[in-house]
């Protein structure tokens, strides 16, 4: 899908503008994944990305699945031309990306400062329900001394109702005086106000994270652009450059099908910065489209191989599970092949070649009145599946016992949803061998 520029936002009520990065293949799941889960609109993608509107807060968004990261949009639009363009002159297109519209730009900044009091305000209420205020002992009589004490100033208060009445009468022709005072005075708060916002953009520090991919890296580095739109920025808003600790991070990435400037809402953790070299580094996933889907047991263990290699090094927020103690599978993967076997309540599920669980963890947080049950011939991996299963909570609803496949599959029978056909295609060479 060619991108298309992006329109200008008017704020939250009609929803703020996001995108994801996605691993290649699983833009459908995700697709998907927010028009159910986020109930978002206006939902598009193009390779690696999905683009979705919706009012969901920070809460909602933490809870996809088949996302790798969340950035706040703030412009999407057509790629520059750098076959036949000078050098100087994309410089100058690449400073009117914030030149041009200041506006979208302070409008992402005010949602994206929205969302992160939203959550902090709901993280510090759900920290005081958490721990409730314990009674002391007597609490009892001294809220019915209370009780007599309101009565008894209730009264004091109705004859004193009566004398501010009498004395409202006199003071009424003073009003219009008191008015015009009041009025003076929200006037210079607010000149304050705006005053106290404007030094806070100023003090705003920034770090610019670029990726370029195309024919614009045989003409520019990353280094180079990021350092075009980051003085940019610094003329055009008063920021400052810090590359160690900003508070906020400008992610662009540079393509010969698009151009997208957004705001990760997620911090990239420094272990990811320190091991990509760049933030923003995309990361290798298998390729799940045209015949991805067929899964035979040689594609499914280079694709997981690669997964593995290239996502130890690298954790990214959305992609990264709290509940996973030890990574297998990558979990966006594990979690689009448990989406596949359309898992229902009430159902026993198996998976013959199990590992280290994770496609069991993501099938049992997301389907959790099911019976789950892992099998595995190696125990080192049955341990590490244990390992995850207690770090997870999820002992109880999920059974791991050392069997082969074919033994699996004579005690499963026909009625067990059994993961091996959506994974690895074992269920094929099983029914072979229990044929002979």
């Amino acid at each position: 899908m060619a991108a298309v520029p992006g329109g200008r936002r008017s704020g939250t009520a009609a929803g703020a503008r996001f995108f994801c990065t996605a691993g290649r293949g699983l833009e459908p799941f995700l697709m998907r994944e927010v028009r159910s889960r986020l109930a978002a609109t206006q939902v598009e993608y193009i390779s690696g990305k999905v683009f979705f509107t919706t009012c969901s807060d920070l809460n909602m968004l933490k809870k996809l699945k088949s996302a790798e990261r969340l950035f706040l949009l703030i412009k999407k639009q057509l790629p520059f031309n750098v076959s036949s363009v000078s050098k100087g002159k994309i410089f100058n297109e690449m400073q009117r990306l914030t030149n041009d519209d200041p506006e979208s730009w302070l409008n992402a900044i005010s949602i994206w400062k929205n969302l992160l009091e939203l959550d902090a305000k709901k993280v510090k209420l759900s920290q005081k329900n958490a721990n409730p205020l314990k009674r002391k002992v007597g609490e009892n009589d001294i809220i019915a001394k209370k009780l007599k004490t309101a009565q008894m100033q209730e009264i004091q208060e109705n004859k004193e109702c009566q004398m501010e009445k009498q004395i409202e009468e006199e003071t009424l022709e003073q009003g219009n005086f008191t008015t015009k005072r009041d009025k003076s005075q929200e006037e210079l708060q607010n000149d304050v106000a705006e005053a106290v916002d404007t030094q806070k953009q100023n003090d705003l520090t920034f770090r610019v994270s670029c990726r370029c991919s195309g024919a614009i890296v045989k003409t520019f580095t990353a280094q180079e652009v990021g350092r075009v739109i980051g003085i940019a920025l610094m003329k055009q808003f008063g920021w400052k450059a810090d590359l160690r600790n900003p508070n906020l991070e400008i992610f662009i990435h540079l393509s010969d099908i698009y151009c997208v400037v957004g705001i990760p809402v997620f911090r990239t953790s420094k272990t990811m910065l320190n091991n990509s070299g760049e933030s923003g580094q995309p990361c290798l996933v298998p390729d799940l489209r045209g015949n991805g889907f067929s899964f035979s047991p040689l594609r499914t263990m280079l694709a997981v191989g690669l997964s593995y290699t290239a996502f130890i090094m690298l954790r990214v927020p959305l992609a990264s599970r709290a509940y996973i103690k030890t990574a297998g599978l990558r979990s966006t993967i594990a979690w689009a092949m448990a989406s596949l076997a359309e898992i229902k309540a009430g159902a026993v599920v198996l998976d013959p070649m199990c590992g280290l669980g994770t496609i069991l963890l993501e099938a049992a947080k997301e389907w959790p009145d099911v019976y789950y049950m892992g099998a595995d011939v190696s125990d080192s991996q049955l341990l590490g599946a244990c390992d995850n299963l207690k770090a997870a909570g999820l002992k109880d609803k999920i059974e791991l016992l050392k069997a082969s496949v074919i033994e699996c599959f004579v005690l499963a029978g026909p009625s067990c949803c059994c993961l091996a056909k959506i994974t690895t295609g074992a269920l094929k060479v099983v029914k072979r061998a229990a044929s002979l």
